[in-house]
């Protein structure tokens, strides 16, 4: 329902945050809680888990984090809090190459993910995660930078080596620049 919201932090508990915005306080369950600074901006994605029983509002600081834990939860036995506590435990990058290189040792080492558990995960996700394994594109510049590139013809795959490669501090038209000079090259 919502794709993410944009609003200062009111609150910050040990199983989530509340973020203001237009008079109106979202709680949202996240990873990481103390990641996020009371009474500082940010824009946090959301995704609405809705069952039976439950509405819950879930918060993470990147669209990779977001996308990781859709994935995670559409695997069968895998829930929301088995995906949450897999993605307080690591980093995006390294989640995914345990996945795509079929590392379950990596996995079982989350908690609530035992061995069985673990497999499946890395059934159900093997070669369908399209992060790169060296840097995911969590900064809005470096998107910005990846679609300069795809609407000039560039292949994702080319794209993504070229980035990893990149200093993301740098002004977006310099980057894509220097984008464009690594492709020919």
């Amino acid at each position: 329902m919502y794709g993410y919201i944009i609003g200062r932090i009111t609150k910050v508990s040990p199983k989530y945050i509340i973020c203001e915005n237009n008079g109106i306080g979202y709680l949202l369950i996240v990873s990481n809680p103390y990641n996020f600074k009371l009474n500082e901006e940010y824009k946090v994605y959301t995704h609405q888990y809705v069952r039976d029983d439950l509405i819950d509002l879930y918060g993470f600081k990147s669209e990779d984090e977001k996308e990781l834990f859709l994935r995670l939860i559409s695997v069968s036995g895998i829930g929301p809090k088995s995906a949450l506590s897999i993605l307080a435990s690591g980093s995006v990058s390294d989640i995914c190459k345990a996945i795509e290189t079929g590392n379950a040792n990596y996995l079982k080492k989350f908690p609530g993910i035992g061995a069985k558990a673990s497999q499946q995960i890395i059934l159900d996700l093997k070669g369908k995660l399209d992060f790169s394994d060296d840097m995911p594109l969590s900064s809005d510049k470096m998107a910005d930078v990846e679609a300069a590139l795809i609407a000039l013809g560039y292949a994702k795959k080319e794209i993504t080596k070229v980035l990893a490669k990149l200093d993301p501090t740098l002004d977006e038209g310099v980057l894509v620049k220097q984008a464009l000079q690594k492709m020919i090259k």
